[in-house]
């Protein structure tokens, strides 16, 4: 049936919403297509709706060709599954939850791991029900510090969440290439451009964890790619550390370096009063250096970890000075610890940290991590291999050291991977040096492994007759996220101009004029493009000018519009592409085969 803009529950914005920071929050709220409830909640309205059920769909014919069957779990759950896998304590303030008047706990889903193994095991229990894969399209909620950018980071999102199970782990990898194929066929569908990075595997462990980039400034996420293919998201970056040196004999030097409490104050003093640094100080990266420069430092930071129980411990993390501590690595790194830079009050607790003069050994010669100057836990940055000398604090106000060497002068608890990524570094599968970009993640398929269904107790009999543990894989879609990128793309600067594919009509036909010729023109095309097998909205409202028609047609994007105007008397009509900007006119029996070969 022909779907009429005079009866529609459709009103367009001629301003933009004050909240609006991106161009998809934008001309969504506009174009009607969605109405803010609250920060990062929003109503659907038809429009939306109707593009969001095309997404949707195009995600259930991949889902349906990989063999994944659809379920549907609720949203609001115990907490008893979420306790059972640690998750109720480990997601922290990042979840909704609640109590039911008899003060039992429930929160609002943030993803349903839990579920979908107790479901399986309840259901299955033999090696000959697997592999098996189902799936779910759900509304998901996390309570976000900083809700933003409309759709792309918000508190309750639409998400597809797929689960595959399998005894043995070569099941499980066939199982996870299947759902990575078909996410491969989504966005090729959907004409979105994506970069398969490497990504962190995170507290659960698991072999593979891949996620689907789409490069785009507004992006989130940074990621590194070289040109001989390698990508990975920053978090998932392994630094190439450098060959060990010959540890050198001799000891460092101490000297005084006032009003020096930064990298760059250290620098301008070293150059000021000491040599040249040596060949090979700092390692390779600084061989031939006539003059000191960050790289040739050692920056001691110090962070602050909080762990679960609230418990809070100090770190110092030793890093070439010219590079700093990435946040989102760091967050990985510690997790499930938060992480933050220490306070003046961490400072004012460890007299031991000298403020801007903090260094990673002991002016008795005691070395870290046995004995060390300040008793906290050291940790070092790859880069920092045996051999070589750095220029670092001294644990004293206003001096510092030079040929400090690591594997001489000083040790540490272990090694972290936390520093900034620069272009140029180079990848760690040796294919050349990565440049950095911007990327919103539209999809992740993730390898879980038996985390859950370890904690779950799910178990199956294998062909032996013996007990296994369930090995699992993860897979998931933003589909809110998706079609606000999909916005994002698909725009000019008079409003939407959706891809075919996910369009919420197929044809928008607009009679304009006061002539009743043009209307019933305008319906009867209307009617056979329908008969045709497409979607219509006609714009019949009476008494609305021709230009604010045209100018919700080019707002709400629907790529074909149909003008029946002033020809209409001579059985003419135009066609409008919004994609290409082009209009034709054609007789009106000619319209139809036009808009459907």
């Amino acid at each position: 049936m022909v779907t009429r803009l005079s009866t529609y529950f459709l009103r367009t914005l001629r301003d933009d919403p004050a909240d609006a920071e991106v161009t998809s929050h934008r001309l969504l709220v506009r174009a009607g297509y969605i109405r803010r409830a609250a920060p990062g909640i929003f109503t659907w309205l038809p429009l939306g709706l109707r593009v969001k059920a095309k997404l949707e769909q195009i995600i259930r014919d991949e889902m349906a060709a990989a063999g994944a069957f659809e379920v549907h779990f609720p949203a609001l759950l115990p907490r008893e599954p979420y306790e059972a896998s640690g998750r109720w304590t480990s997601y922290g303030d990042g979840i909704f939850r609640l109590q039911d008047r008899r003060g039992a706990d429930y929160l609002l889903a943030p993803t349903h791991e839990e579920m979908f193994t107790l479901l399986v095991k309840d259901l299955y229990s033999s090696y000959k029900d697997l592999p098996l894969t189902i799936f779910q399209i759900q509304d998901k909620y996390r309570d976000e510090a900083r809700p933003r950018a409309g759709l792309l980071r918000g508190r309750e999102f639409t998400m597809k969440d797929a689960y595959s199970f399998d005894y043995t782990d070569e099941g499980q990898d066939a199982s996870y290439q299947s759902q990575r194929d078909a996410y491969e066929r989504i966005f090729q569908r959907l004409g979105m451009e994506y970069v398969i990075v490497a990504a962190d595997n995170g507290l659960m462990g698991g072999a593979r964890s891949e996620e689907f980039l789409h490069p785009i400034p507004v992006g989130e996420d940074t990621f590194v790619r070289s040109a001989g293919g390698y990508a990975a998201n920053v978090e998932a970056f392994v630094t190439v550390a450098p060959e060990a040196l010959p540890v050198p004999d001799g000891q460092p030097v101490v000297f005084d370096s006032p009003n020096t409490p930064t990298i760059e104050t250290l620098v301008a003093h070293s150059n000021a009063h000491l040599d040249a640094p040596a060949p090979g100080v700092a390692g390779p990266a600084t061989d031939g250096a006539t003059a000191w420069t960050a790289a040739h430092t050692l920056k001691n930071v110090v962070l602050a970890l909080t762990h679960l129980d609230g418990t809070r411990q100090l770190v110092v993390v030793g890093l070439p000075g010219d590079r700093d501590v990435d946040d989102k690595r760091a967050e990985v790194a510690f997790a499930p610890a938060a992480v933050e830079a220490a306070t003046e009050a961490d400072f004012a607790k460890h007299p031991g940290l000298v403020k801007g003069y903090i260094g990673p050994w002991s002016t008795e010669g005691a070395v870290l991590g046995e004995e060390s100057a300040t008793g906290i836990r050291y940790l070092v940055d790859p880069r920092v291999a045996v051999g070589t000398a750095w220029v670092t604090g001294a644990n004293v106000h206003e001096q510092h050291a030079h040929s400090v060497v690591f594997g001489r002068d000083f040790t540490a608890d272990g090694v972290i991977d936390i520093a900034s990524v620069r272009a140029g570094d180079p990848a760690p599968d040796g294919s050349g040096p990565v440049e950095l970009a911007r990327g919103m993640e539209i999809g992740h398929v993730f390898q879980l492994g038996r985390f859950f269904a370890e904690a779950l107790g799910l178990k199956v009999l294998d062909e032996n007759g013996k007990l296994v543990t369930v090995t699992m894989g993860s897979y998931g879609i933003g589909v809110t996220r998706i079609l606000a990128i999909l916005a994002e793309l698909n725009n000019d600067d008079r409003g939407l101009v959706w891809p075919e594919s996910v369009a919420p009509f197929d044809v928008h036909v607009v009679a304009t004029g006061r002539d009743a010729v043009a209307f019933d023109l305008a319906e009867k095309l209307s009617a056979d493009l329908e008969a045709a097998g497409k979607d219509v909205l006609l714009d019949d409202r009476p008494k609305v000018s021709p230009g604010v028609k045209f100018g919700d047609a080019e707002l709400v994007g629907v790529p074909h519009i149909v003008i029946v105007g002033r020809g209409a008397a001579e059985g003419q009509v135009e066609l409008w592409d919004r994609r290409t900007g082009e209009r034709t006119s054609v007789a009106a029996d000619e319209a139809v085969s036009a808009l459907t070969r």
